[in-house]
């Protein structure tokens, strides 16, 4: 345990800063010829007096582009698909991730294509780190991609109502003390399995109490621990 932890916090900081777009979502729909260069200039104004928020809203509020066209923009500059919403199951898909992960990073698992291959969808940017975690702990392909805010919200909200794994919340003050948690929850489960990965400043174990029956898992076939170092 002491060993897995110690190879997950090593990789802290390391995937967040590296996916970079290369054009403002602003300048790329400019240079598309969707939106002109006043068009651009008025919602950047709005986005500064009203203190932030996203450009796409308040080009759409003044209708200079519909919703349909920003998301086609922020797939461009991100380079990922639009996902449509087509056969979602929150219920189906609900093991794939902890809830605590889908409601922090706004994470939506679609469906599961052919045994082989996750749907992973993000109202306006892709999270590369929580689709490498669950590419590592599924071994499943992830493909990440963009679902249109409106819809996107009401499935989101539909997602976060599912049954999930149990799951058990650590704040440790120490790493020495986390690899004593996590051991401890090892052998209270004593799972035929177990995997641990890291999700941003979070560490993230799965324990199958079963052999795995499929590329999801029963809801009630795995328990997961998500713990954290505190400062």
């Amino acid at each position: 345990m002491r060993v897995s932890l110690r190879r997950e916090l090593d990789g802290r900081g390391m995937g967040a800063s590296g996916y970079r777009h290369r054009m403002p979502l602003g300048l790329l729909m400019m240079e598309q010829g969707w939106i002109t260069a006043g068009q651009l200039k008025q919602a950047l104004e709005q986005q500064r007096a009203g203190g932030g928020g996203r450009l796409g809203q308040f080009l759409i509020r003044q209708k200079a582009v519909n919703e349909e066209l920003v998301t086609r923009a922020l797939t461009l500059q991100w380079s990922c698909p639009v996902l449509p919403l087509a056969f979602h199951d929150p219920e189906a898909v609900s093991p794939l991730l902890p809830r605590l992960f889908v409601d922090a990073f706004g994470a939506l698992p679609l469906r599961v294509a052919v045994g082989k291959l996750v749907y992973l969808g993000f109202e306006e940017r892709p999270d590369a780190v929580v689709a490498l975690a669950l590419e590592r702990m599924s071994g499943l392909r992830v493909e990440s991609g963009l679902v249109r805010g409106s819809q996107f919200r009401p499935a989101h909200e539909r997602m976060l109502k599912a049954v999930y794994p149990q799951a058990q919340l650590l704040d440790s003050s120490s790493e020495p003390a986390l690899v004593r948690a996590l051991a401890r929850a090892v052998e209270r489960v004593r799972p035929v399995e177990s995997k641990l990965v890291r999700v941003h400043d979070c560490l993230w174990l799965r324990m199958w109490k079963k052999g795995p029956a499929g590329p999801v898992p029963n809801v009630a076939s795995v328990e997961d621990v998500i713990g954290s170092v505190g400062d």
